[in-house]
């Protein structure tokens, strides 16, 4: 949330821009056992029941922009420009992404360029009710159940355009049926104790009232952003952020904290000392836009982060209600959805109480869900804004609506639980591109001079050009379009007040970057300063993704020269995808790799290659129908499936999805790391304990209330014939007899008898270990039932570790 006040930009790190000096992995501090089993208050209790934040998805909403004539108090175009007393255009801009305008029955003229198709450039207020009825209708449609409004300090100018914008928020929830609640955002908030409350009390408490209010376990939701963060505009210590989150409780308050990405190490974006202050909110929404920027890192931080936050949270009773986000599209993140899916798929799988999307409306970095341009063609020319077919996939403006609405469906078990996305990009015929197909695209050179780069030639300013490096000619200038093309027109521009010059060019094209064509022999192209130093020529129509302007000679200096090329086309390229590879099936595994194997695709160009796909990500290309994935870990599940490529660079629909485990590795423990479930347990001390590899930890079932079992799913069905049972080794742990049994199931229902029941001795001069041996049985799932223990009247596990044999 960049803060734009004043006319200028406020110098505090935006909360979405602050990225940790390292990525999901690389940090793995971990914090000590102490601080990780503190002790809480009163006993865990069970994840809240569904409500209006639990079982739902919630998404963050902004709300705050605005346009001179829109009647907002404080004035101009707030949250569009950097100067908001200035029209926004490519030099006076915060935003990266352009929003699809055709719903908006008012819009408002800016300085940027007209769009690709010709059409003035014009951007919307969110301080017209009509669009927030907009977003809220939205909201309805695409299964948006609660919508977190953000309130940054109130206490300012931007005081009364807020208020406005939360009564106005009100009226689009009741009239769409949606919730909503108020999410404080304490960045730069140095008073934030006093003002939160007297905010709370004067003004938004008033909207409670109202039945689209947002209400958990009967408690109106309010969530408060930014406690513990290590950026120096929250400079916060423990002590009074404790105090307001006390003091909201004790108002009858459900409080959600958005918490550092880190919160529960005390490390990298997280202040130490604060676990305290986490733990007391009745749910954690852990921030991750910026964290992670590939489907790999999603995986990372769901292993490594994830995971034991949810641990966390369930030993504590506090729900999980984490962030998942559709990707920077400014950045290039977003994989034509495949990112926001498999990060919507990971925390599902996990378990979370509840999704926080960010965000609805963020076109200022990228992360918006809210409908956006789907090509160049609706998009200001030249401005190097990214458009939802960046990636050269026709994606309709809604789809990562449609998506949060799939993601939705999978959270409440009305779609099963898939890595695969079920969410086609496009609904219907893809839009035309129309317009200049060059403009904001990547480019490359041969060379260039100085500060003179290739990217020049495709930006908005007419008076920016690339020039390559000296030396002898040819030198070459190209740009990837993004998908292929029927290109039929060049037009290409030197600086208006440069002096007249002829240069030798060579139009070329290619659909892979690497094979070119010519589309154009070598011919004179004369910049003339009468004619606007412009250049247009009519092509044979070519299927193209990639540009090159090969230039051999230049009259004016010894160097290419190009300040804007321009590429037209009639249309996409007609050719039709490959068929989907069909018949999918697992060869072979080991413990790091998996054999697979398919049916061939056809195609009307032919076929010239195959992609296995790991989710959204290529972990193999090959051109025959088999192939072999590396590198994988042992024990652990994996999902494939298979698409075909042409020798138009179209890609078809993907095949049947195979899942397979990999291999344990020779004498490994099967259980380690894998999900838990128990009877019951006390404090802190539950069943995950039993398989984190940290001796000193342990599961403690209900006291006094035999019998109780703890159980491991082992993930698939495989060979068991080994059990090592144990207890913290510290001299403390005094001898003591355990009643149990071990018992085996393939379904997590029915379950038999692998070790009957029978007292076993865990003694600290030997380990404080158990062994138990049994004929080789089938099972997924393995649970040891305690029905007595002479030292506890509890069962007590500190280890459960299965072995094949």
């Amino acid at each position: 949330m960049p803060s734009v006040e004043e006319g200028v930009v406020v110098m505090a790190v935006s909360r979405r821009r602050f990225v940790t000096s390292v990525l999901a992995g690389s940090a793995l501090a971990t914090a000590s056992t102490t601080e990780l089993l503190t002790t809480v208050a009163g006993p865990a209790h069970a994840a809240s029941p569904p409500g209006d934040v639990v079982g739902k998805v919630t998404v963050g909403y902004q709300g705050w922009f605005s346009a001179p004539g829109d009647g907002a108090p404080i004035g101009g175009w707030w949250h569009w420009s950097r100067d908001r007393f200035q029209p926004p255009s490519p030099a006076n801009t915060t935003i990266v992404s352009w929003p699809d305008l055709r719903e908006y029955t008012r819009t408002y003229p800016t300085a940027y360029p007209n769009l690709g198709n010709g059409q003035p450039a014009t951007l919307f207020s969110s301080y017209d009710q009509q669009t927030v009825d907009t977003h809220f209708r939205w909201m309805q449609e695409y299964g948006c159940d609660t919508a977190a409004l953000q309130r940054f300090n109130p206490m300012g100018d931007e005081g009364p355009t807020r208020d406005a914008m939360a009564q106005k928020v009100r009226s689009a929830a009741e009239r769409y049926t949606r919730k909503f609640y108020i999410m404080y955002d304490v960045t730069d908030w140095l008073s934030f104790q006093s003002e939160i409350k007297t905010d709370w009390t004067t003004k938004m408490a008033a909207h409670t009232a109202s039945s689209a209010y947002a209400r958990q376990n009967g408690k109106p939701v309010v969530c408060i952003w930014g406690f513990g963060f290590s950026e120096p505009s929250r400079p916060f210590t423990p002590g009074p952020c404790l105090e307001v989150i006390n003091w909201f409780k004790a108002q009858g308050c459900y409080v959600i904290g958005g918490v550092p990405t880190w919160w529960r190490q005390g490390i990298e974006d997280s202040r130490p000392g604060f676990l305290d202050v986490y733990h007391a909110f009745h749910a954690i929404s852990p921030w991750m836009v910026y964290r992670a920027r590939t489907v790999e890192e999603l995986d990372s931080y769901y292993n490594n982060v994830n995971v034991g936050d949810m641990a966390d949270c369930a030993a504590r009773g506090i729900d999980y209600l984490p962030c998942v986000m559709p990707g920077d599209l400014a950045g290039g993140h977003r994989k034509h959805g495949d990112f926001y899916w498999r990060h919507i798929y990971n925390m599902i799988r996990l378990g979370s109480q509840g999704l926080y999307v960010s965000m609805f409306d963020e076109y200022n970095e990228g992360n918006q869900i809210a409908k956006t341009s789907e090509t160049q063609a609706t998009t200001p020319a030249g401005a190097n804004i990214r458009a939802l077919d960046e990636d050269g996939v026709a994606c309709s403006a809604d789809y990562y609506l449609r998506i949060t609405a799939d993601g939705g469906r999978m959270l409440k078990g009305q779609l099963a639980l898939t890595a695969v996305r079920p969410t086609v990009p496009m609904v219907g015929t893809p839009p035309p591109t129309g317009g200049d197909l060059a403009a904001g695209r990547s480019t490359s050179a041969s060379s260039q001079n100085g500060p003179f780069p290739a990217s020049n030639a495709v930006d908005s300013d007419a008076g920016s050009y690339w020039e390559s490096g000296g030396g002898s000619f040819p030198h070459w200038w190209q740009v990837d379009l993004g998908a292929n093309h029927q290109v039929n027109k060049l037009v290409v521009r030197l600086p208006a007040g440069w002096g007249a010059r002829t240069q030798t060019i060579t139009v070329q094209g290619s659909v892979d970057g690497s094979s070119f064509s010519t589309i154009a022999a070598a011919s004179a192209f004369t910049f003339d300063p009468a004619t606007g130093n412009t250049v247009t020529r009519t092509l044979t129509t070519t299927t193209a993704r990639h540009i090159r302007l090969s230039i051999a000679g230049n009259t004016g200096w010894p160097a290419g020269q190009l300040a804007k090329v321009e590429v037209y086309a009639g249309s996409t390229v007609p050719d039709n995808p490959p068929t989907a590879p069909s018949g999918l099936t697992v060869t072979g595994k080991t413990s790091t790799s998996v054999s697979v194997s398919w049916t061939a695709a056809t195609d009307d160009t032919g076929v010239t290659g195959y992609q296995v796909r790991q989710g959204g990500t290529v972990v193999a290309t090959v051109t025959g129908t088999t192939a072999t994935v590396s590198g994988l870990s042992p024990s652990t599940a994996y999902t494939f499936t298979v698409t075909a490529r042409d020798a138009a660079g179209n890609t078809s629909s993907a095949s049947n999805a195979v899942t397979v485990t990999t291999d344990a590795p020779a004498n490994a423990d099967l259980a380690r790391g894998r999900p838990t479930s128990e009877s019951s347990h006390v404090q802190s001390y539950g069943s995950g304990n039993v398989v984190d590899g940290d001796p000193n930890s342990y599961w403690e079932s209900a006291n006094n209330a035999f019998p109780q079992w703890v159980q491991v799913d082992l993930g698939a069905t495989r060979t068991v014939g080994r059990v090592v049972l144990k207890l913290p080794p510290s001299s403390a742990w005094g001898a003591r007899t355990q009643t149990l049994s071990v018992q085996g199931s393939v379904d997590g229902g029915s379950f038999g008898t692998l070790v009957g029941s029978a007292g076993r001795t865990f003694d600290p001069g030997s380990g404080n270990q158990v062994t138990l041996t049994f004929s080789a049985a089938q099972a997924r799932y393995v649970r040891i039932s305690v029905t007595g223990n002479t030292g506890w009247p509890a069962g007590q596990l500190s280890a459960l570790e299965v072995y094949a044999s």
